[in-house]
Protein backbone atom coordinates (compact mmCIF):
# COMPACT_ATOMS: atom_id res chain seq x y z
CA UNK A 1 0.00 0.00 0.00
CA UNK A 2 1.51 3.48 -0.68
CA UNK A 3 1.70 5.02 2.76
CA UNK A 4 1.03 8.64 1.51
CA UNK A 5 -2.25 8.06 -0.25
CA UNK A 6 -4.95 5.26 -0.66
CA UNK A 7 -4.94 3.57 -3.68
CA UNK A 8 -7.82 5.62 -5.75
CA UNK A 9 -10.26 2.49 -7.47
CA UNK A 10 -13.54 3.62 -9.95
CA UNK A 11 -15.99 1.12 -10.35
CA UNK A 12 -18.22 1.41 -13.46
CA UNK A 13 -21.47 -1.01 -13.94
CA UNK A 14 -24.62 -0.44 -14.89
CA UNK A 15 -26.14 -2.95 -12.05
CA UNK A 16 -26.05 -1.29 -8.73
CA UNK A 17 -26.03 -4.79 -7.26
CA UNK A 18 -22.42 -4.93 -8.44
CA UNK A 19 -21.05 -1.95 -6.48
CA UNK A 20 -23.17 -2.14 -3.79
CA UNK A 21 -21.48 -5.82 -2.97
CA UNK A 22 -17.74 -4.74 -4.17
CA UNK A 23 -17.12 -1.03 -2.76
CA UNK A 24 -17.76 -1.43 0.88
CA UNK A 25 -15.31 -4.32 0.38
CA UNK A 26 -12.69 -2.51 -0.88
CA UNK A 27 -13.53 0.30 1.36
CA UNK A 28 -12.42 -1.64 4.46
CA UNK A 29 -9.98 -3.58 2.33
CA UNK A 30 -8.21 -0.16 2.61
CA UNK A 31 -8.77 1.69 -0.89
CA UNK A 32 -10.36 4.62 -2.02
CA UNK A 33 -13.36 4.24 -3.87
CA UNK A 34 -15.76 6.18 -6.54
CA UNK A 35 -18.31 3.84 -7.80
CA UNK A 36 -20.95 4.60 -10.98
CA UNK A 37 -24.02 3.17 -12.75
CA UNK A 38 -23.71 5.62 -15.60
CA UNK A 39 -20.76 5.45 -17.76
CA UNK A 40 -21.51 9.21 -18.97
CA UNK A 41 -21.04 9.84 -15.00
CA UNK A 42 -17.71 8.21 -14.97
CA UNK A 43 -16.35 9.71 -18.37
CA UNK A 44 -16.71 12.88 -16.59
CA UNK A 45 -14.98 11.75 -13.34
CA UNK A 46 -11.89 10.26 -15.03
CA UNK A 47 -11.54 13.80 -16.56
CA UNK A 48 -11.05 14.92 -13.55
CA UNK A 49 -9.60 13.08 -11.69
CA UNK A 50 -7.23 10.04 -12.16
CA UNK A 51 -7.70 6.98 -10.67
CA UNK A 52 -5.05 3.83 -10.06
CA UNK A 53 -7.68 1.44 -11.01
CA UNK A 54 -10.46 1.35 -13.01
CA UNK A 55 -13.15 -2.02 -13.02
CA UNK A 56 -15.87 -1.59 -15.29
CA UNK A 57 -18.81 -3.60 -17.01
CA UNK A 58 -18.47 -4.27 -20.63
CA UNK A 59 -22.21 -4.26 -21.42
CA UNK A 60 -24.23 -0.96 -20.48
CA UNK A 61 -26.75 2.03 -22.05
CA UNK A 62 -24.90 4.77 -23.57
CA UNK A 63 -21.02 4.43 -23.88
CA UNK A 64 -19.68 0.74 -23.55
CA UNK A 65 -17.27 -0.62 -21.79
CA UNK A 66 -15.05 -1.11 -24.64
CA UNK A 67 -14.76 2.58 -25.44
CA UNK A 68 -14.56 3.81 -21.85
CA UNK A 69 -11.57 1.73 -21.13
CA UNK A 70 -10.11 3.02 -24.36
CA UNK A 71 -10.70 7.02 -23.14
CA UNK A 72 -9.39 5.57 -19.49
CA UNK A 73 -6.11 4.06 -20.92
CA UNK A 74 -5.52 6.84 -23.48
CA UNK A 75 -5.75 9.53 -20.37
CA UNK A 76 -4.19 7.99 -18.06
CA UNK A 77 -1.76 4.97 -19.68
CA UNK A 78 -0.46 3.60 -15.85
CA UNK A 79 -4.27 3.20 -14.99
CA UNK A 80 -4.71 -0.42 -14.75
CA UNK A 81 -8.35 -1.43 -16.09
CA UNK A 82 -9.97 -4.66 -14.70
CA UNK A 83 -13.27 -6.08 -17.27
CA UNK A 84 -16.10 -7.46 -15.44
CA UNK A 85 -18.75 -8.86 -17.77
CA UNK A 86 -21.77 -11.19 -18.05
CA UNK A 87 -20.97 -11.55 -21.98
CA UNK A 88 -17.31 -12.92 -21.80
CA UNK A 89 -16.51 -14.05 -25.28
CA UNK A 90 -12.62 -15.06 -26.46
CA UNK A 91 -13.51 -11.84 -28.87
CA UNK A 92 -13.91 -9.56 -26.14
CA UNK A 93 -11.31 -10.77 -23.83
CA UNK A 94 -9.03 -10.55 -26.43
CA UNK A 95 -9.94 -6.97 -27.74
CA UNK A 96 -10.09 -6.00 -24.23
CA UNK A 97 -5.88 -7.49 -23.77
CA UNK A 98 -5.31 -5.59 -27.10
CA UNK A 99 -6.68 -2.25 -25.43
CA UNK A 100 -4.23 -2.92 -22.39
CA UNK A 101 -6.46 -4.44 -19.50
CA UNK A 102 -4.52 -5.81 -16.97
CA UNK A 103 -7.41 -8.33 -16.41
CA UNK A 104 -10.49 -9.87 -17.92
CA UNK A 105 -13.78 -11.52 -14.52
CA UNK A 106 -17.00 -13.10 -15.90
CA UNK A 107 -19.36 -12.79 -13.75
CA UNK A 108 -20.49 -13.95 -11.29
CA UNK A 109 -17.57 -13.29 -9.96
CA UNK A 110 -16.69 -13.80 -6.10
CA UNK A 111 -15.90 -10.67 -3.92
CA UNK A 112 -12.25 -12.02 -2.74
CA UNK A 113 -10.95 -13.42 -6.69
CA UNK A 114 -11.93 -9.87 -7.87
CA UNK A 115 -9.96 -8.42 -5.04
CA UNK A 116 -6.85 -10.81 -5.31
CA UNK A 117 -6.94 -9.22 -9.15
CA UNK A 118 -7.28 -5.51 -7.79
CA UNK A 119 -4.03 -6.68 -5.48
CA UNK A 120 -1.92 -7.30 -8.11
CA UNK A 121 -3.10 -4.48 -10.83
CA UNK A 122 -1.91 -2.13 -7.58
CA UNK A 123 1.19 -3.46 -7.19
CA UNK A 124 1.72 -3.29 -11.09
CA UNK A 125 0.70 0.57 -10.47
CA UNK A 126 2.85 1.18 -7.60
CA UNK A 127 5.87 -1.43 -8.85
CA UNK A 128 6.15 -3.75 -6.40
Amino acid sequence: MNEDRKTQILILDDEPIVWKRLKPALEKAGYEVEAFTQSSSAMRRVQEKEFDIVVTDLKMEGVDGMEFLTDVKTRSPKTEVIVITGFATMETAKESFQKGVFDFVAKPFKRGELLEIIRKAEAKVFGK
